[in-house]
Order: structure tokens, then sequence, then C-alpha cells
């Protein structure tokens, strides 16, 4: 009996969902502002001054830094973003927490490109 091999790659457009969750696992549960552990979610330019819910616009935030900015932007108050916001590849976003995959399964997991 022969056997059929097929290397088949996962699609490589498929997008991770905007969620609170998805945010703080993409910030690796820390203050984007302090560093410190973070629980909630904050909008970098605020939904009152037109900003949106995008994975740009929203970094994972500890309830002090989040109560402190409020409404107002980062410029009014002086402060810096230590990264730049962004969506998360697939890829990057599922290997979180995943020290040693499998060898044979580095090339679905885009190993090379992982945060």
């Amino acid at each position: 009996m022969k056997t059929l091999v097929l290397n088949v790659r996962p699609p490589r457009d498929r997008r991770v969902s905007l969620s609170r969750r998805g945010v703080l696992r993409r910030d690796n549960h820390r203050c984007a502002y302090c560093t410190r552990p973070a629980s909630t979610v904050d909008h970098v330019v605020p939904r009152s001054r037109g900003g949106g819910n995008t994975w740009e616009n929203l970094v994972a935030c500890c309830r002090d830094c989040n109560n402190r900015k409020g409404d107002r932007t980062l410029s009014e108050i002086g402060w810096k973003l230590g990264f730049r916001p962004q969506e998360p590849r697939l890829g990057q976003f599922w290997m979180r927490g995943i020290d040693k995959p499998v060898e044979q399964w580095r090339p679905f997991l885009e190993m090379n490109h992982a945060a």
C-alpha cells in the first residue's frame, strides 16, 4: 500500500479576531505604559477623540494607568508607548507559551517570525 504525503500549509491570510483577551495575550498581559501586569485594555486614542476598536489602537493596560490616562491622549499627559501596537499574525498569536514545539510542526507555525 502506498501512502501519499502532502506538505499542506495553512492559509497565511487568516486574521486573528479582535478581542479583549486577544489584546492582553498579544501584549503578554503587560501594561503598555508601565510594564506592570495588566488586566484591562485601553484605547491609545480615546473613543471620545475618534479612536476606534482596532489592533493598532488597543493596548493592554494596568488599572492604575488606565484610570490616570482617562480620555486623554498620550501627548496630553506626556506618555509614550514602548512599542507600536499592531495586529498579530495567526502563527505568532498561537505560539505564545509554547517553548519547544514538535520539530515537524515548525513549517506550519511560522516559528521564524514569532515575536
